[in-house]
């Protein structure tokens, strides 16, 4: 299987400049690959740096030190020593995030904020509106919203907007930061299924899912960030471990 994004010696630290340049560190020396067709979760308490390293996948953070080597277009490119102009092509082709939030586009339709992503990698706008449409519809969004900007919605329903908005496309790399914390169940259902559909045509995920169900059902491994990671069939064990 492909290796589509590992992760090497990577360290991150936070100076705090309001608390006389305090420095925190965040994680160290962590090593992580992620092979296509598989899920990894992200597993430990709060404050162990879950969302951080998810974030430094992404290149929103930058850590200190390490490498975080990307499968971009069959070629291996190290996102921390990657141009700015490669990562924001390295996040339009090859790697999808969905955040806790929705980034509001005013005055954007929702059908429109979720084609945008397939338009930009080449997909023809009617059939991009057509997949739109179909994610939109299969996440209960009723149709009444689609022509109007997500700004008023619910928290569940901006939510699900930028779970449409980012499996719109068939990432190699999918980064989930707990995509169904704000769902019901029948849509948490969905994402459930959206998820394994992304890992059967190959994608490798990282995510951080608190909610056990969700993450038995997808999560092949638990990556306990600063330990050792942990096979599925120990994750409801290790689950019930971190809260106990």
């Amino acid at each position: 299987m492909t290796v589509r994004i590992q992760v090497k010696g990577l360290t991150k630290t936070f100076t705090l400049h309001t608390q006389g340049g305090a420095v925190l560190s965040v994680f160290k020396d962590i090593d992580l690959s992620v092979k296509a067709g598989e899920c990894v979760c992200l597993h430990g308490p709060s404050g162990t740096g879950k969302s951080t390293l998810l974030r430094s996948l992404y290149a929103n953070y930058k850590p200190d030190a390490g490498q975080i080597i990307v499968d971009h277009l069959s070629e291996p490119v190290d996102l921390l020593a990657a141009d700015p102009w490669e990562v924001v092509e390295i996040r339009r082709r090859t790697i999808g995030y969905v955040s806790q939030f929705l980034r509001i586009i005013p005055r954007v339709s929702t059908l429109d904020i979720v084609a945008e992503p397939a338009i930009v990698n080449g997909i023809p706008a009617e059939t991009a509106r057509a997949s739109a449409r179909a994610l939109l519809s299969r996440l209960r969004i009723p149709e009444r919203l689609w022509s109007l900007a997500p700004a008023t919605f619910s928290g569940g329903e901006q939510q699900r907007v930028n779970i449409a908005r980012r499996f719109i496309v068939d990432y190699p790399v999918l980064l989930l930061d707990e995509p169904t914390a704000s769902l019901d169940a029948a849509n948490r259902q969905t994402v459930v299924e959206l998820i394994n559909e992304a890992k059967a045509r190959g994608a490798a995920i990282v995510g951080i899912f608190h909610d056990e169900e969700v993450r038995e059902a997808v999560a092949d491994r638990l990556f306990e960030v600063g330990k050792q990671s942990v096979g599925k069939s120990k994750v409801c064990a290790a689950a019930a471990e971190a809260v106990a």
